[in-house]
């Protein structure tokens, strides 16, 4: 069984996004190995990227951020490798395609293979695009993470059909954020997803209480958090160790609550 697969066979996972050399990579390093402490089944971590238009402006700024101090997708490879040797769950890069086209398909998913990347999520991939990277990714053993949306609609069953690793099921339009109120009908998306595979579903895109990560959870497989916090290593920097152990292990409890 996959590293990613294993992530939700002992029930409901929690999924933590943290931007890659956001204030430093050590601080990213730190907190990786913080976040698998609090109990966090599977970690996203952000490539740094001038462009990241799926992103809302939390985490535009912790790009920023990390290219002003310096990291790059060489050096956050460097790191990652580091980490491994002490992490045991699945590590996901959450990319775009021109980054990885920038450092070359077969390179960046090698590379991604020796380092112990599990997968990739490149949300300005299109499902009908993914020839474009899926042969490299098969290639290295590297998981092509597939999303799906709203407007996905008669899609959800075509895309389900053909995931890997998990599905990333976004639970609203537009982009990434903090959001008080989610009103997508999750519970139907979930449904035609479950139709066609049992490759699990987490619900991505607002999510920032454990109310909402609880809610979530128990209409699919685990609930997933970044904005939150990146927000709270703005706020803390070098220091957000603490603070974002506690809120990750504060999710993962309502997670778990939902099981």
């Amino acid at each position: 069984m996959s590293r990613i697969k294993n992530a939700f066979h002992h029930g409901k996972a929690f999924i933590a996004f943290v931007t890659g050399g956001d204030p430093d990579l050590e601080t990213t390093e730190n907190l990786i190995y913080a976040m698998e402490k609090a109990g966090a089944d599977l970690i996203e971590i952000g490539i740094p990227f001038s462009d990241p238009i799926a992103e809302g402006i939390v985490i535009q700024d912790a790009n920023e951020r990390a290219l002003a101090a310096g990291c790059t997708t060489d050096k956050l490879f460097d790191m990652i490798a580091k980490a491994r040797k002490k992490v045991g769950i699945p590590l996901v890069f959450l990319t775009y395609i021109n980054p990885i086209y920038t450092y070359g398909k077969d390179k960046f998913m090698l590379k991604c293979r020796e380092t112990g990347i599990d997968g990739i999520i490149v949300p300005d991939l299109p499902f009908e695009e993914k020839e474009e990277l899926e042969p490299d990714c098969d290639k290295y053993g590297i998981d092509l993470i597939s999303l799906i949306a709203p407007t996905s609609r008669e899609r959800i069953k075509k895309i389900a059909h053909k995931a890997q690793g998990f599905i990333y099921c976004v639970s609203s339009l537009g982009v990434t954020g903090v959001r008080t109120e989610i009103n997508t009908d999750i519970e139907s998306m979930v449904g035609l997803v479950r139709e066609v595979t049992d490759t699990p579903c987490a619900v991505g895109f607002g999510i920032s209480t454990p109310g909402q990560a609880a809610r979530y959870a128990s209409l699919s497989d685990g609930a997933i958090v970044g904005s939150a916090i990146v927000k709270l290593v703005a706020q803390h920097g070098r220091d957000s160790e603490k603070a974002v152990f506690e809120y990750v292990k504060s999710m993962k409890a309502a997670v778990r609550a939902a099981e």
